[in-house]
């Protein structure tokens, strides 16, 4: 199928080496570049302090706070918080004047579920249902999700996309955007299945949780935004000295300010204060007048310092505002005004009273309400500092602030492992097309020890385990699975330190942009975003035309030495965060099924076939570049014909691209997960003769082999053999949501699939 400035240290962060995944060990022995073992390799990035990585890594979608309000009192049960009864946590200190209240959120935007069809799918609404960027529906499209069970536990599932094999021809395929063509797919094949597993009405639902870190300051991650607060509210609590409190301070983790802010009315309305300062997200409001070109501002950078954010465009500090400016200057923390919407959004009910005095701190966000939230580390040390230095006059004995001040980045056989054991080691791997060197690896040492295949000029990896006397009338078969996966490659790198990449493969554009990335260099991963086109976030939004708009990707760097200093190059491949996800009974979710699954397949079959093969002439392939257009394999095509031994059959394993899905067409591609492998006996670039595709039914059934007919889009290595004489007869297991990050499998399927190619092996 077909800004790196360096950040101070201090000690509530740690540098570490960020890798999203951790593929099983053997992998990872496998595929670490020796280069990363040197001293030039680049310094591990700041990610996220403890207390914001596990906050972030909590869902919190509106209303459903709990876990981690409960996380939240026990890093702070020293000072005895209460909880109300809408699920605000809140401690109070001190008593008497002045009456000092500072808040933040703690909840995220989501989803809840809002009916469970008759097959298992669940069927979502909104929380909020306004005030979110208008593509926020469609960057949960085809992504890997997070669903709360009625035991508190979270499953793993992925919202349904379309597959791009299945839309050619098609008129009018649903819209990501509406919601009612979003429906979560958690590996049930029915309701009563689903609420099995602790799924019904009004579980909530939210994006799959990934953390990034972008060069040697920036911070990634789905809410990001939402929590920060809550992460600089507890390091103030932990580093405050008790007895420097003057009269009564008052802090409130607030609940469901994205669904009407009833957490802090209810606060505002039950606490008396004279002063509040609100710490949290500034808010997007419409087109500002007098500032031309800005649109849903704020858009300050991140590593911009603190932010103080004002209702009205261009306006000036006073009262409580310039006190809060002032004390800021006196300490060189960087304090800068930007564009906010109200903090309370209009009402039918009477709004609370504010406090005489409020302020409402921040800091830059970039790509605010996606899962690709961009921060600056050292903005945050100085929000800490900053509210230390107005709760106590003085700064804590923590050190926060301390040093020369923060430095921004501105501007079958016995020991023979299973076919899911072995697709579980496999699709952690990072293969991009041309970039297949860690999975070849990964196959390699996956083989059993009396398997010795040899990589050919194309890269392909070549395993012969049968051969037969000169004369003899035995077919020569050939079996093919491709390594590569689709991704992309850094074709430039702009002035402003942004890559400028390009597709390798087909793919859904929307499903990549405004999400988590990973380059892959020669020193290791560093983290990634790719940049939503210009104008994602106004109402009338059009995605642009693939060929006309360039693809960028930030990864932290301001600079193209900055980026340098990563160790990123011209060439780089990127591809997406990815692990191997179990699902509800069978059904599994990972990013590179196609065709980690075939190269399974292909692995499993060797094992089952205990050694060399006598009488028989068989080679096992897994090739290169397929996703750029069968380049692995026409290569071998052509070498083996030239030298006179292109093969009688070439048996094709890739993905059977299917509608098992409610988002599409029932026309064609019907193969049902669960039901078995699939002969692909139509697809864009082959058709099998039908006496072949009886024989292989034939041979499933004579071995119990549970099998299906499918008709699909795209093609497959095999056809690259057509033209030399060769007999393409592809197979392959049905696969949900294809070249997308919420690709569904189903296990049972990919032993049926190991199964049908040790029979062939043996006997075809």
């Amino acid at each position: 199928m077909k800004d790196g400035a360096q950040f101070r240290s201090t000690d509530r962060f740690v540098r570490i080496l960020i890798r999203t995944t951790l593929p099983f060990l053997f992998v990872i022995l496998c595929v670490l570049p020796a280069a990363a073992q040197t001293a030039s390799a680049p310094k591990a990035p700041v990610i996220l302090s403890g207390e914001l990585r596990e906050f972030v890594e909590t869902p919190a979608v509106s209303g459903y706070e709990k876990q981690l309000a409960a996380k939240i009192r026990a890093q702070i049960a020293a000072l005895h918080p209460v909880t109300d009864n809408l699920g605000d946590v809140i401690v109070t200190i001190g008593s008497g004047v002045p009456r000092r209240l500072i808040v933040t959120p703690i909840d995220e935007p989501g989803f809840v579920v809002s009916g469970i069809t008759d097959d298992g799918y669940l069927r979502l609404q909104r929380l909020p249902q306004s005030g979110l960027p208008p593509i926020f529906n469609e960057l949960y499209s085809a992504q890997p999700v997070k669903v709360g069970t009625a035991n508190g536990k979270w499953i793993d599932g992925v919202v349904a996309g379309l597959s791009v094999h299945l839309q050619d021809g098609r008129a009018n395929p649903p819209k990501a955007s509406d919601i009612e063509n979003m429906y979560v797919d958690i590996g049930a094949s029915s309701s009563a299945e689903a609420r099995m597993a602790g799924i019904d009405i009004l579980s909530p639902v939210a994006i799959g949780r990934q953390l990034s870190g972008l060069g040697e300051a920036r911070a990634a991650a789905s809410g990001i935004g939402d929590k920060f607060g809550a992460a600089a509210v507890v390091e103030l609590l932990g580093g405050i000295d008790i007895a420097k409190i003057k009269g009564t301070l008052t802090v409130a983790f607030l609940v469901q300010q994205w669904t009407g802010a009833r957490g802090l009315q209810r606060v505002l309305r039950t606490t008396p204060a004279d002063e509040m300062i609100y710490v949290g997200r500034l808010l997007p409001g419409g087109a500002l007048p007098g500032m031309q070109g800005v649109h849903r501002a704020p858009r300050r950078e991140a590593g911009s310092g603190v932010l103080i954010g004002l209702e009205q465009a261009g306006g000036t500090l006073s009262g409580f505002a310039a006190d809060l400016k002032q004390l800021a200057d006196a300490n060189k923390i960087p304090l800068v005004m930007d564009y906010s919407a109200g903090i309370i959004p209009a009402s039918y009910l009477p709004l609370p009273a504010f406090p005489a005095k409020w302020a409402h701190l921040g800091i830059a966000t970039a790509w605010p309400g996606t899962p690709a939230e961009v921060i600056n580390n050292g903005d945050i040390d100085d929000l800490e500092s900053l509210l230390q230095m107005y709760v106590q006059g003085g700064l804590s004995s923590r050190g926060i602030g301390s040093g020369s001040g923060s430095s921004h980045d501105r501007g079958a056989h016995e020991g023979a492992p299973t076919a899911t054991e072995l697709l579980e080691r496999l699709v952690p791997v990072y293969g991009a097309s041309d970039h297949e060197e860690p999975v070849r690896q990964a196959v390699r040492s996956s083989l059993p020890p009396w398997a010795k295949p040899e990589k050919d000029e194309a890269g392909n990896l070549i395993l012969h385990v049968g051969t037969t006397p000169a004369g003899t009338k035995t077919p020569k078969i050939l079996v093919i699975a491709h390594m590569d996966e689709i991704g992309f490659e850094v074709k430039s790198i702009s002035k402003d330190g942004r890559l400028e990449v390009e597709t390798l493969g087909g793919m859904e554009l929307s499903y990549y942009e405004g999400h988590p990335m990973l380059v892959h260099t020669s020193t290791g991963d560093r983290g990634a975003i790719m940049e939503l086109p210009n104008g994602w976030d106004e109402a009338n939004f059009q995605w642009p035309d693939e060929s006309e708009k360039a693809i960028r990707v930030d990864v932290g760097a301001r600079t193209p030495e900055e980026v340098a200093q990563l160790g990123i190059k011209v060439g780089d491949s990127l591809t997406i965060p990815k692990e191997y996800r179990p699902l509800l009974g069978t059904r599994a979710n990972g990013r590179s099924f196609d065709d980690r699954v075939g190269d399974t397949a292909l692995i499993s079959a060797v094992w089952a076939l205990g050694g060399p093969l006598k009488d028989r002439d068989v080679t096992f392939v897994w090739s290169t570049g397929e996703e750029t257009g069968l380049v692995g394999a026409a290569a071998l095509a052509k070498r083996l014909a030239a030298e006179g031994r292109a093969p009688d059959y070439v048996f094709a394993v890739d993905t059977l691209v299917s509608s098992d899905s409610p988002l599409e067409s029932k026309r064609f591609a019907g193969a049902q997960l669960g039901k078995g492998f699939a002969i692909r006996a139509v697809d864009g670039s082959n058709i099998v003769p039908r006496d072949l595709v009886e024989k292989v039914v034939k041979l499933a059934r004579a071995n119990q082999i549970p099998v299906q007919l499918g008709v699909t889009g795209g093609g497959n290595d095999g056809s690259a053999f057509v033209p030399y004489g060769s007999v393409d007869i592809a197979l392959g297991w049905p696969l949900r949501y294809s070249h997308s990050p919420a690709e569904v499998i189903d296990t049972r399927d990919v032993d049926a699939l190991a199964r049908i190619v040790a029979a062939i092996a043996r006997s075809w």
